[in-house]
């Protein structure tokens, strides 16, 4: 039997990794087949890129598959070293890295807490849909204060601000609180400062979490508290550490949708005919924001592609090469701007994400949004390579400048909103709006200032 350190291991993460994983996961399929032996940052890893081995794992009908870091033979024997980069997120003790009973009791609380959310109908769930379409017009009107045409990056003031201000709705926070915490996010998923961004989230979750425990409101930490009474204060800032993960997922789909929408005809077509909902159907598919997982775990000896995976050996899954595995993209059809519900962005089994209603719902009005106020939006690239994110996880650009011009039928007159209630007037710099946002304060001076440096910090 072959075993994962005796195997030549490729680098994942190299510039051409970077540039375009495609190449890479065809070369690794050639020559290994479904499954690969690779060197992520140092550590040796096997990385499963075949649809039917991806789903299998996920599925974990057998239970297999361990998501608890303590599984790793490398890491309990102290192979790992303690400043591996990736280490803090991998030892994140929340549901997302739990297994049985326990990750099935914290994620019910999860179900619960979102619940009021993402049921349509629901009172939150109809305010949290106003708040969406309002902060979408917030971000635009400050992208486009300077005139009604010019230059503009969607990635740093648009797709990923966007659902930070929608997480800071559901959790009951501000702007300023908030803009530290998707920083350290990003630190977190990318690997540099990983321990530091991790301890930073901690502590801020932590306040939070005990704020909620003493006065509860209509937020998600309450509702999650209300589902599950026995969730200590550290249990729940650690759970709410997932969300800032949802975050960055949802801002880099957004982005993904926003860069197909505007240099690819296909998609343009499908968002043209109103389909805005498929178009980030087919993204989700063809360039999935979390292109791949976190690890598993193998609890036994198990056998997967051509290779046994020894008990305790890891495993990392790749969603945008299993999308890629002509057994799976083979059987797609052609020329359709009809896209498979069968693709796995929103994962599979125990794990499979719980907010997937909400995200595509964010990600479809921030589409929509942005093609309703925008008569024109033209990519403005500088020559080069694309500005990719140098992410193990995450499959996006760090930045998408366009040139823009504001359609005239929305300069100065109030913005509709769903069920055609009008917005109010857009506010001088300097006004506050508590609005049906959740209670919180919002300064419109606050947001631009937010978006100037969290474009600093890109």
């Amino acid at each position: 039997m072959e075993g994962l350190i005796s195997l030549p291991l490729e680098s994942l993460l190299t510039a051409d990794y970077e540039a375009d994983p495609a190449p890479v996961h065809e070369r690794l399929r050639a020559r290994y087949g479904p499954v690969a032996p690779i060197d992520l940052l140092g550590v040796p890893v096997w990385f499963v890129l075949g649809y039917d081995e991806v789903l299998h794992v996920m599925q974990n009908a057998r239970d297999v598959w361990s998501k608890r870091v303590n599984n790793w033979r490398a890491y309990a024997e102290g192979r790992v070293p303690a400043d591996w980069p990736l280490l803090a997120l991998l030892q994140a003790d929340n549901s997302g890295f739990h297994d049985g009973e326990r990750h099935r009791g914290l994620r019910g609380a999860w179900i619960a807490g979102l619940r009021p959310f993402q049921e349509p109908g629901s009172e939150q769930a109809q305010r949290l849909e106003r708040a969406m379409v309002r902060y979408c017009d917030d971000l635009i009107d400050a992208m486009a204060e300077g005139g009604p045409a010019g230059q503009a990056d969607l990635a740093a003031q648009y797709g990923r601000p966007f659902p930070l201000l929608v997480a800071n709705h559901m959790l009951g926070v501000t702007i300023e609180r908030g803009e530290d915490m998707v920083e350290d996010q990003w630190r977190l998923l990318d690997g540099p400062d990983s321990a530091g961004a991790y301890q930073r989230l901690y502590a801020a979750l932590l306040e939070l979490a005990t704020l909620k425990r003493q006065r509860r409101g209509d937020d998600l930490p309450s509702y999650m508290i209300e589902a599950k009474p026995d969730l200590t204060d550290e249990e729940l800032a650690r759970e709410l550490m997932m969300l800032s993960g949802f975050l960055d997922f949802t801002g880099s789909l957004i982005c993904n949708v926003i860069h197909e929408v505007i240099t690819g005809p296909r998609l343009r077509e499908t968002v043209s005919v109103g389909a805005i909902d498929e178009a980030v159907n087919r993204v989700a598919l063809s360039n999935p924001a979390l292109a791949n997982l976190t690890f598993r775990y193998a609890r036994t000896d198990v056998k997967l592609g051509r290779f046994t995976i020894a008990a305790g050996d890891p495993v990392m899954l790749s969603i945008s090469g299993a999308h890629a595995d002509p057994r799976f993209a083979g059987a797609l059809t052609r020329g359709t701007v009809r896209s498979t519900r069968a693709h796995l962005a929103w994962g599979a089994g125990p794990h499979r994400c719980p907010s997937q209603r909400l995200a595509m719902q964010m990600s479809t009005i921030a589409v929509r949004r942005l093609l309703d106020r925008f008569s024109a939006l033209k990519p403005a690239f500088p020559a080069g390579p694309l500005p990719w994110r140098p992410s193990p996880f995450v499959r996006t650009l760090r930045s998408l400048p366009v040139h823009y011009e504001l359609s005239r039928s929305f300069p100065g007159t109030p913005r509709p909103e769903p069920g055609g209630e009008p917005s109010p007037p857009a506010l001088k710099d300097g006004a506050q709006d508590g609005g049906e946002d959740g209670g919180e304060w919002r300064p419109r001076s606050g947001l631009r200032a937010f978006l100037r440096r969290l474009r600093r910090a890109q």
